[in-house]
């Protein structure tokens, strides 16, 4: 039987997937506002998918099903924001931080990973940040973006600092938890997803 297949290597993408919903999903649970799994899914899914068309696609699909639950539990308020120019930019930084996850395919350790949170968590800062500066004008929760580009950055600061822990919390759960999972299924060390 050769490798490629094995029904045990079936486990890898089981695995890699599985990792990111829950991840994705643990967004239901009460935290604080934006320390989520956001760009750490992002990041695991360019480090793992062999298939860099799965690496940016799954880390959507995980994130865009946990905003549909999250519209079904908030009703309303939440649907606003898939009509959102915000919405576009936090998924255009999940394909980024897919992206940049590539450059730690076969080289993960934990300060790499870390550095490429930190690195994850400035984009998605700049980016989502420029995003409600540039709708400012219609945003209402907003008013301090609505004075200046740098007026925005520094309301959106207090957020930053639980966009970068919360990134570093789930890189190290996911991260932690594959690295954990290889040691003990040989099939999931022959290959990834």
């Amino acid at each position: 039987m050769s490798l490629k297949s094995s029904p045990s290597l079936a486990l890898g993408p089981v695995a890699l997937v599985g990792l990111i919903l829950l991840a994705a999903l643990s967004r239901l649970l009460p935290h604080p506002n934006n320390f989520s799994p956001v760009e750490a899914v992002a990041l695991f899914g360019g480090a793992y998918f062999l298939r860099r068309g799965w690496a940016v696609v799954v880390p959507l699909v995980g994130m865009f099903i946990s905003d549909l639950v999250l519209g079904l539990v908030n009703g309303g308020i939440y649907l606003d924001y898939f009509l959102s120019a915000h919405f576009l930019s936090v998924y255009a930084c999940i394909a980024l931080s897919s992206l940049l996850g590539f450059g730690l395919r076969g080289k993960v350790t934990a300060p790499r990973v870390a550095g490429y949170s930190l690195v994850g968590s400035v984009l998605f800062f700049l980016i989502t940040n420029f995003a409600v500066w540039a709708t400012a004008k219609s945003l209402v929760t907003a008013p301090a973006c609505s004075a200046s580009l740098g007026a925005c950055y520094v309301a959106g600061l207090p957020f930053f600092q639980n966009t970068l822990l919360g990134t570093l919390f789930y890189s190290a759960v996911l991260f932690g938890s594959f690295a954990w999972m290889r040691s003990r299924i040989p099939a999931l060390r022959l290959q990834t997803a």
